[in-house]
């Protein structure tokens, strides 16, 4: 869900400026999924351009205090979202953590790394929303530490419906800075696609695993 429709168009406008979102209709991107994709996102970019890194972070400090009030800590989703996560947290002043995708094979063998209290409230930050498979493991360790997830908040999510159907299923709230929808308009009204591009990219988000360019 987007909470600001200027911050969207902003978020949007920023991560094609600097290439963090790509997008090539005519010579789509293999994920590692397998699928044919005209669009790749790498919001970890971002945290090279300081001005840039400061807007979305200061953003989502002003969200999540907005939607949920100042939380105990902010936790990232290992590994894009450690950084934008940890800038977050300093904005709040907050104690930050990050989770793994699985607990570590040796030391200490943890999953979440940093010091949470237990029964803390949390707000989770990821960088991107694909199916939202990733994002609701780190939820779902943080519930098993006794945490209190308040919600998720992203940068950006391509807004697939197993994405939506997921976060629904377990009962987590996700907000994000933009999505794919106001990223076409963006890209659109400025040109950086044509009208057949626009077409060709909305038709693949309606059936991502099976488009075919």
């Amino acid at each position: 869900m987007i909470l600001d429709k200027e911050t969207a168009k902003k978020t949007a406008e920023l991560l094609l400026q600097i290439n963090a979102i790509k997008l090539q209709p005519q010579e789509p991107f293999t994920w590692a999924s397998g699928w044919k994709s005209p669009i790749y996102c790498d919001n970890r970019i971002v945290l090279s351009y300081p001005p840039i890194r400061n807007y979305l972070h200061q953003e989502m400090a002003k969200q999540v205090e907005q939607l949920y009030g100042k939380p105990d800590a902010i936790v990232g989703v290992a590994t894009g979202a450690i950084g934008i996560g940890m800038l977050v947290a300093d904005y709040l002043n907050v104690p930050f953590a990050y989770v793994r995708p699985e607990p570590k094979k040796h030391g200490r063998q943890n999953q979440i790394e940093g010091h949470l209290d237990p029964k803390s409230n949390v707000v989770v930050i990821e960088d991107l929303i694909s199916t939202g498979k990733s994002s609701l493991m780190a939820v779902e360790a943080l519930k098993k530490s006794h945490m209190n997830v308040k919600g998720m908040l992203a940068i950006f999510t391509y807004g697939f419906e197993t994405a939506i159907e997921n976060f629904k299923n377990v009962n987590i709230q996700l907000h994000t800075l933009s999505d794919y929808s106001n990223l076409l308009l963006q890209a659109r009204d400025t040109n950086f696609i044509t009208e057949a591009q626009h077409d060709t990219l909305e038709n693949w988000r309606k059936s991502p695993s099976t488009w075919s360019n």
